[in-house]
């Protein structure tokens, strides 16, 4: 019986030790960082993904996925010469807004083949004339901020058809020539999310030490008017290498080889779209067009040069 008693003491004391173990057991720590760590909500930099996944040949395409309208702008106008409003009109949402300016007495027309094309891809974009065709880089670095201004003035207007269609946070420049120049003293400030200068000129001292804007300088080799080696090339260069920037220059071209059309439309929707997407849109997908290998098999390019990753 004494034997009995025991065995049972004896059963039911293992038992307590037993689940004492279990709830004392400390359990091997986590890696430390985690290798999988669970996904953190988006907080800041978050993207602004619109359209399809892109592939070279829809960036290559004559247009984008969306359908574009105009709004012509009177000369009237405050701040510079008038000019067109392009946008998409079949999607929903708010979009970045890029403005664009010619260059020294060039009109509007010269660089009005990036409005659809831009806008075909999401965003709304404005062509502009300047207040003089003479006016120099300054005074049109000006009039693309008021450009800008006043796209995001007709958006936050509701009578006006691209009324709530502009984030105001996210917009982008480019001009040609001298509006080449303006576009990067622009870029100079804090208010641009993308810059692209083409063939850009611009004479004497200059802020381009500053840019802390995601600029990309598309150039043109056989350039006599800004030729790259005193302009597009050092422009670059004088860029902080902290900035997300990259140089194209185009293979055998003339001064207005960035303006579109042509053989070389392809190839500036490519660039110019990525560039704009991945840095107003915040859209990584287009990262593997500014960066990698591909440049340097594309006969149309003569020389790349980039800070990648971005």
């Amino acid at each position: 019986m004494m034997n009995t008693v025991m065995d049972r003491f004896t059963v039911a004391a293992s038992a307590l030790l037993f689940s004492a173990s279990a709830w004392s057991f400390t359990p091997t720590p986590d890696p430390d960082p985690d290798p999988n760590p669970n996904p953190e909500p988006c907080q800041v930099d978050c993207d602004f993904t619109r359209g399809p996944d892109p592939t070279s040949s829809y960036l290559e395409a004559s247009s984008g996925p969306y359908s574009v309208r105009t709004i012509d702008v009177s000369r009237s106008v405050n701040g510079f010469g008038g000019g067109t409003i392009h946008y998409p009109s079949n999607t929903t949402g708010k979009m970045g807004a890029i403005a664009i300016v010619p260059g020294f007495a060039a009109p509007e027309s010269s660089i009005a083949w990036w409005g659809p094309r831009l806008a075909s891809h999401g965003f709304v974009v404005i062509t502009i004339a300047t207040n003089s065709s003479f006016d120099q880089p300054a005074s049109r670095a000006t009039q693309l901020g008021s450009a800008l201004d006043y796209v995001i003035s007709q958006s936050n207007s509701s009578t006006s058809a691209i009324s709530g269609m502009v984030d105001s946070t996210r917009v982008g420049a480019m001009g040609w020539s001298m509006g080449g120049g303006g576009a990067l003293r622009l870029a100079s400030g804090a208010r641009l999310s993308a810059a692209i200068p083409l063939a850009p000129w611009h004479s004497g001292s200059n802020p381009f030490d500053q840019i802390e804007t995601p600029t990309m300088i598309i150039a043109c080799e056989n350039d006599s008017t800004a030729p790259v080696g005193s302009h597009a090339s050092p422009f670059y260069n004088r860029i902080p290498a902290s900035t997300d920037k990259a140089f194209l220059e185009i293979n055998n071209g003339s001064h207005s080889c960035a303006n579109g059309g042509g053989s070389n439309g392809g190839l500036l929707g490519k660039y110019g779209v990525s560039w704009m997407k991945r840095f107003i849109d915040k859209d990584t997908r287009y990262q593997q067009f500014l960066c990698g290998p591909n440049h340097a098999g594309n006969s149309a390019i003569s020389e790349y040069r980039d800070t990648c990753t971005y």
